[in-house]
């Protein structure tokens, strides 16, 4: 099989945001970066157990700068055969993040595209399900379970009150939510293994950036905690009417 995963840069989960002056942009000095971790522990981890039951190939796929290769590199110590980068200056949008992979995929026959079900960044849910339009593939979106059986691939999503199977033939593209592998921590040999691994930099396709971020808005910050003795009741039931008026 021949598998693509792409992957993104975010923040790292514990970082605290900052925002430029006049809220366009978000203050990058001192941010730690990783690869988005529905993209790593579950897409890229389930993309490696595939090809290590059945055969096949691997490959990584960023659209990003320069900047992002140390995060690609992770994914080959973990096991991927190779990278590409689409060379991307600054950060754009989701279509024209989308059209940029569908572009790169439609000449590479891959049975199998992954993607984490969302970036833990922008929570948008967006390129996957454009870039299975694009190609005019079938797409499941926030997988937890994955099976393949030749042709055939057998996959479980969460849906309220239980779980929706969907039998679909390759080849797709799928994103990947909690349950669907395990995270895996690259090896030393991995790690060194990584540094001889082909990370190919392709150009991008002239394609427009259709929209543009007109402002950043920090959410309000948490108000104090109130702690109430549990016997007293009717004190919690007169802050729930009088303060927090959701009774």
């Amino acid at each position: 099989m021949k598998l693509l995963v792409c992957v993104s840069k975010t923040p790292e989960t514990t970082t605290k945001i900052q925002l430029t002056a006049d809220g366009t942009e978000i203050d990058t000095a001192g941010v730690q970066y990783i690869m988005n971790p529905y993209d790593e522990w579950y897409a890229l981890v389930r993309a490696l157990e595939l090809k290590e039951a059945a055969g096949g190939t691997v490959t990584i796929l960023n659209v990003g700068p320069a900047d992002n290769d140390s995060v690609i590199r992770k994914g080959l110590a973990i096991g991927a055969d190779d990278a590409v980068r689409i060379d991307v200056s600054e950060e754009k949008d989701s279509l024209y993040t989308a059209r940029q992979i569908a572009e790169y995929a439609k000449s590479e026959q891959y049975d199998l595209l992954f993607f984490g079900k969302e970036t833990i960044s922008y929570n948008g849910s967006e390129v996957g399900a454009m870039v299975a339009e694009f190609l005019d593939l079938p797409y499941v979106g926030e997988a937890s379970h994955l099976e393949i059986d030749g042709t055939k691939a057998t996959v479980t999503r969460d849906i309220e009150g239980g779980e929706e199977v969907i039998e679909v033939q390759t080849p797709l593209a799928v994103s990947a939510a909690k349950g669907m592998a395990e995270q895996r921590i690259p090896n030393m040999r991995g790690i060194m293994m990584a540094k001889r691994k082909p990370l190919t930099v392709v150009a991008p396709v002239d394609y427009p950036d259709t929209t543009r971020i007109a402002e950043y808005e920090k959410p309000e910050e948490k108000g104090s905690v109130k702690l109430i003795d549990p016997d007293n009741m009717e004190e919690l039931v007169r802050l729930l009417h009088e303060e927090a008026k959701v009774i």
